[in-house]
């Protein structure tokens, strides 16, 4: 049996780490098989990557090289991590993927789109997720959350009009993806986002089955 891959994806500061642990924890809670985990990241080499990436010191990073490094630890996560956990038949509950490239380099960095998906398609396999979990947020609302972290990330410090063509970008993907992507509005508390998540999922799973 082969398992479902379900995403969540959104812009700084909606609040999707705390969603996605919750969600991995009911659907444990109900005897299945999950593997939680997150881009960049979710093995060593994938992790490696990511601290290149993400460090706030490396501002000389041409915007080619954010594209392929993030490609690049998408391919070594999916052929190390979640194609294997997909094959038997378990859970995986991923804090972003593809759409996280398309929204930030494409449309954030405003690189040609059909080449980030080009890239990301030959890295990923053409894997796509079955259920993704947009948390959507405004920039004002996502930065005055971020404000209470300490240690920005190099991608978080960029300006408020980055951020604004990310969010739009997100929303253009869900636009282009009805069937998959839900929309979540992350105004609102932790408990009720948690709640229409599990709730769509479970019905949608009602329905795919």
């Amino acid at each position: 049996m082969t398992g479902l891959f379900i995403t969540f994806e959104g812009p700084d500061g909606a609040g999707k780490t705390t969603q996605v642990k919750a969600f991995a924890e009911r659907l444990a809670s109900m005897g299945h098989e999950v593997v939680l985990t997150r881009e960049p990241g979710g093995t060593a080499i994938s992790d490696k990557i990511r601290s290149l990436i993400l460090d706030p010191a490396h501002t000389e990073m041409a915007d080619s090289a954010e594209v392929l490094l993030y490609a690049a630890s998408r391919a070594q996560h999916v052929q190390e991590k979640i194609n294997p956990a997909l094959k038997s038949g378990k859970f995986v509950v991923c804090d972003r993927f593809v759409e996280a490239s398309i929204a930030y380099q494409g449309y954030g960095l405003e690189i040609e789109l059909e080449q980030i998906k080009r890239i990301n398609q030959f890295a990923t396999g053409g894997l796509i997720p079955d259920r993704t979990y947009l948390l959507d947020l405004s920039v004002a609302d996502g930065r005055e959350r971020l404000k209470a972290r300490t240690g920005l990330d190099r991608i978080e410090q960029k300006g408020a009009a980055y951020h604004e063509r990310v969010r739009q970008g997100f929303l253009e993907i869900a636009k282009e993806h009805p069937q998959r992507i839900r929309v979540i509005d992350a105004s609102r508390s932790v408990e009720e986002m948690a709640e229409e998540i599990f709730a769509d999922f479970t019905r949608w799973l009602t329905e795919k089955n």
